[in-house]
């Protein structure tokens, strides 16, 4: 059975928790993911650092889908959408503490197999198990 994934559950949960360790919660986006609205010009190798902290950022809503908020860059106000999937991480600007997640498939598709994978699969592996008497 396909369960939906965690990550908009582990983003909030340690959105929370930077908070209550009066921290800065900040969010690593792939601002080429598709359905990712950022002000490009703060885009750096296809990503950016966004800070989402109660003082930065007006009508913070995470989702299951999405993450969206207003936000001032350079003064100007900007609202910001980010699918979930398009966050990389989130951490404590402070410690560096928090999470980075692996890059993930839009709607639920398995990622490829590289040919390598797909022969591993195929090969058949000895036990780890011996007999011991």
């Amino acid at each position: 059975m396909a369960m939906t994934s965690s990550r908009p559950y582990l983003i909030r949960a340690l959105y929370e928790w930077i908070l209550e360790n009066k921290c800065t919660p900040y969010v690593l986006v792939d601002a080429n993911y598709q359905g990712v609205d950022v002000p490009q010009q703060y885009v750096k190798d296809g990503q950016i650092v966004l800070n989402i902290a109660p003082t930065a950022v007006v009508d913070l809503d995470i989702n299951n889908e999405l993450m969206r908020f207003n936000a001032r860059f350079s003064g100007v106000a900007t609202d910001v959408l980010v699918p979930i999937s398009a966050a990389l991480g989130i951490y404590a600007r402070e410690n560096g503490q928090g999470m980075l997640f692996d890059h993930e498939q839009p709607s639920g598709e398995p990622p490829p197999r590289s040919k390598e994978q797909q022969e591993e699969k195929n090969v058949p592996r000895r036990s780890h198990l011996r007999l011991v008497k």
